[in-house]
């Protein structure tokens, strides 16, 4: 299994236990002042949706389990039109990946629908 598929994909549920704090002290090549972070984020309710939005404002790309709800719920639909019309107005790009989670990224990045080892 990839790192990506133990990021994005997978069984089960997660938590914040389920990742482990690395301290980029203990690597030669880290670097401070990163540009851009990656957030994991689960929607709960619609006020979810304020704090995904703001992370990519900032610039900031946002991975979001939206397992709470189904996808045919009218929730998850207007969760998805709000995220989208962010997508657009900051030129970046929103993926939904299988029932699950949503993809959300800043300016200038984009996701590909291809996958590596298809």
């Amino acid at each position: 299994m990839g790192i990506m598929s133990k990021i994005l994909g997978g069984g089960g549920t997660h938590s914040a236990e389920d990742y482990v704090e690395l301290d980029l002290n203990d690597f030669e090549s880290a670097h401070g002042g990163a540009g851009m972070q990656v957030h994991i984020a689960e929607i709960a309710d619609q006020s979810d949706v304020i704090d995904i939005k703001d992370a990519v404002y900032d610039g900031d790309f946002v991975i979001a389990d939206i397992t709470r709800h189904s996808t045919s719920d009218r929730t998850v639909e207007s969760i998805i039109d709000e995220l989208r019309q962010v997508a657009t107005e900051v030129d970046g790009d929103i993926v939904q990946k299988g029932d699950d989670q949503l993809i959300l990224t800043p300016t200038g990045v984009t996701v590909s629908r291809e996958k590596l080892n298809s």
